[in-house]
């Protein structure tokens, strides 16, 4: 277990580095979605990889 002094420091590094964002997906329309990412292995990694494929074609 980490101490509370690293986990302070991890929290700090964090909220200083990183953002989060957060969606909200209904089980009604976004099925489909949420099948998806139930399958990739790496949720984030997929998000990422489409977005920056995205800002590729956008480029050209």
């Amino acid at each position: 277990m980490a101490s509370e002094a690293k986990i302070r420091a991890n929290n700090k590094s964090n909220k200083r580095n990183t953002k989060t964002i957060c969606i909200r997906l209904s089980f009604n329309t976004d099925a489909d979605i949420i099948k998806k990412l139930d399958e990739v292995s790496s949720k984030m990694g997929y998000i990422k990889e489409l977005i920056r494929k995205d800002m590729q074609t956008k480029k050209k």
